[in-house]
């Protein structure tokens, strides 16, 4: 019996020539290819240009400028109608009665009502215009003909030719006959020219008007690219809000929807108008359409402000330019004017530019500050350049605390009567103490003289939602953080807020993503200027501008983290705000660390030197000749009212109660008495150190 032997592992040698199996290529017929009728190759020979786009254009283009010319004559007709008849007013009264103003009504009903008197009275007149005109035309021409007889017996009498008396009649006989002529030859052609002018005359109105369909309308202006703000666009804007009162309104408005508006004005980087709204419409109904009311005016939401004017039933639209927002706005004057001072009292920080591209300036005398938004939106840029404009004013005095300490007011150092940086509990622990030494400035302020005049001192607080949230106690459980009575930071600055402006003790705050726990609500609603970058809700634009600002309009909320960094909305009655209106939003300028660090050398060069403290010193032991030679610094004399208010910003327990006659009284016994220089008392530096180098030496000759 044979076996079948299979083989499970394939052979690795080659096939020979005579093993290898013979391979046949089988290659199918083709079947000839179906010809194409020529009707089928004609027919996408047509689609394919029927279909191209330049054949789309130009079909587009005959469109256009056809319906240019129709719908052009249809306005021009219009418009002669209602010059003719009272149309114009009978849609202006059904306009006001749509829009609820019965006055507006009346009004125009008396118009119509004397224009159709002063019709009829043309029209009485034209039964005896005929008779009036046959008279004028017979008078004129006797006069005329008498004139020039007379004038032709005066050239008659200077020639001495009788014929020259009809010299005059013949040539004003020719010149007739030479305008006969030139008319006989100039009608034909006007004849053939006429219609086509008059139809170029119509398709400039209609292209005016852009009186055509959206699909034959230019790319540019259908999509909305550029398109300028008319009334004719707000109104269809406003009539396809989603509002069904105000959309039948204007439907029964009908061409009068415009009476809706006022004047549409420049502003700026964009266009106003004030909208009268309909009886029967809230202003809140537009206010809550903010994102549709940009897109029918073919703008971005950030491009267009509803706020609400004092007039009832108006909101007043600002509607930017294209793209306009989007771009950087220039330099602060505080960097391309190297000569610029400030004055606390009087003068405004230049803090960059309002909407409408005019500058916003912001008055710091006597007013609380808090700013307030998201993270990484330009909160400290912005606070900053306020401070360093202040920083020009030699007279202000700064404690300053940053608790995020990255170094964002590190020039401030020599500035700065205090400078804390830092984001622990220790760092929350000496703002708060900081800030409770300014308490006692400002109580030490209150229980002087009538009448004294205190130096402004600007205690100033940055990410001071750090310092709210701290949960560190004092040896007596008091909480340096939160909001209750006995919060110590919270107390301190309600106390500021309290008191402190009259004798020109001002805090400044900057906080972060506000909510109740991190900016309690009696601490923002004790600033004067409240501003706030993007924030993320519309309760927490509440928390940072107030109910009133954000029901007049005001929206940080609707502001583009990231996008619109820098950009601000201001409530403060210290900045130009237009009338009617709770808030402005102002786009600050950009001042880098560089630029920063320039003006406050400018600043500290206006100064006789300030030796900057980095802490609050817990030790109640102090060395007042000392101290009062640390505050002096580098500066050759100090006036001793800076003295004294050096020496309480350094140490309020022990120098806060201080006056002139304390300081003199250890000046004294240290032989460096104060003295006059140009008429008023200062301390020379070199005394002071003369006097500690001589108590210094006394110490160590009495140790050996």
């Amino acid at each position: 019996m044979s076996e079948n032997v299979v083989h499970l592992h394939k052979p690795t040698d080659p096939p020979t020539p005579e093993t290898a199996p013979t391979l046949l290529t089988v290659v199918p017929d083709v079947p000839n290819a179906r010809p194409v009728p020529l009707w089928v190759r004609s027919g996408r020979a047509v689609k394919a240009v029927a279909t191209h786009e330049s054949t789309r254009a130009a079909a587009r283009a005959a469109a256009r400028h056809s319906l240019y010319t129709f719908n052009g004559g249809r306005i021009a007709a219009r418009r002669a109608w209602d010059g003719r008849t009272g149309a114009r007013y009978e849609r202006m009264i059904r306009a006001a009665e749509a829009a609820g103003n019965l006055e507006a009504a009346e009004e125009w009903e008396d118009r119509l009502q004397r224009f159709r008197a002063a019709r009829h009275h043309r029209r009485m007149d034209l039964l005896h215009s005929p008779v009036d005109a046959a008279k004028g035309v017979a008078v004129g021409t006797g006069m005329s003909v008498g004139v020039l007889v007379a004038l032709g017996v005066v050239m008659a009498i200077n020639t001495g030719q009788v014929s020259d008396v009809v010299t005059p009649l013949s040539a004003t006989v020719d010149f007739i006959a030479l305008l006969i002529r030139i008319v006989q030859v100039v009608w034909g052609p006007a004849l053939t020219i006429g219609p086509f002018l008059a139809l170029l005359a119509l398709w400039s109105v209609g292209r005016k008007q852009h009186a055509a369909p959206a699909w034959a309308l230019p790319a540019n202006v259908r999509n909305g690219e550029g398109e300028p703000i008319t009334p004719s666009i707000v109104v269809k804007a406003l009539r396809d809000l989603g509002v069904p009162a105000l959309r039948n309104a204007i439907k029964e408005m009908g061409d009068a929807g415009a009476s809706m508006l006022g004047p549409i004005t420049i502003a700026g980087c964009g266009v106003e108008v004030d909208v009268t709204l309909p009886s029967g419409v809230s202003t809140i109904e537009v206010q809550n359409r903010r994102r549709k009311l940009a897109e029918n005016l073919t703008r971005h939401e950030h491009e267009v402000f509803i706020t609400l004017p004092t007039a009832a039933r108006t909101v007043r639209l600002w509607v930017a330019d294209s793209g306009a927002l989007d771009e950087p706005i220039g330099p602060s004057p505080l960097v391309t004017d190297d000569t610029m001072t400030a004055d606390y009292t009087k003068g405004k920080a230049p803090w960059g530019q309002d909407l409408r591209g005019d500058a916003a300036a912001l008055s710091l005398y006597q007013r609380h500050l808090l700013i307030t938004g998201l993270s990484n939106q330009g909160k400290t840029v912005a606070l900053r350049s306020l401070a360093l404009w202040l920083s020009l004013d030699r007279s202000v005095q700064f404690l300053m605390g940053d608790l995020k300490g990255v170094g964002d007011w590190a020039m401030f150092d020599g500035l700065a009567d205090t400078l804390i940086q830092g984001p622990t509990d220790e760092h929350v622990i000496q703002v708060t103490e900081m800030v409770e030494g300014a308490v006692d400035e400002m109580n030490r302020r209150i229980q002087a003289p009538p009448g004294t005049v205190f130096p402004p001192l600007i205690v100033l607080v940055d990410e001071a939602q750090v310092a709210f949230m701290c949960p560190a106690k004092d040896a007596d459980k008091r909480p340096y953080g939160g909001s209750r009575a006995n919060s110590r930071y919270f107390m301190a600055v309600r106390k500021i807020h309290n008191q402190g402006r009259a004798v020109n003790v001002l805090m400044w705050q900057g906080t972060q993503d506000p909510t109740n726990e991190n900016l309690p609500k009696l601490v923002r609603e004790g600033a004067h200027t409240r501003a706030s970058l993007a924030l993320g809700t519309e309760s927490q634009a509440r928390m940072a501008l107030g109910d009133k600002a954000v029901d007049g309009g005001a929206a940080p909320n609707l502001l583009r983290p990231g996008l619109d960094r820098g950009t601000l909305v201001v409530a403060s009655d210290g900045i130009a705000i237009p009338a009617g209106q709770s808030s402005i939003t102002v786009r600050t300028h950009y001042i880098d660390d560089d630029a920063a660090v320039a003006i406050t050398d400018r600043a500290k060069a206006l100064r006789d030197g300030v030796t900057t403290l980095h802490a609050i010193d817990h030790n109640p032991e102090h060395d007042p000749l000392a101290d009062i030679a640390a505050v002096i610094g580098d500066a050759p004399r100090v006036r001793t009212k800076d003295v004294l208010a050096r020496l309480s910003g350094r140490n309020a327990d022990a120098y806060g109660g201080w006056s002139f006659l304390d300081l003199k009284r250890v000046l004294d016994d240290a032989d460096a008495a104060p003295r006059k220089s140009d008429g008023v008392m200062v301390v020379s530096r070199d005394r002071v150190l003369r006097a500690l180098a001589n108590r210094d030496g006394e110490g160590s000759a009495s140790a050996e």
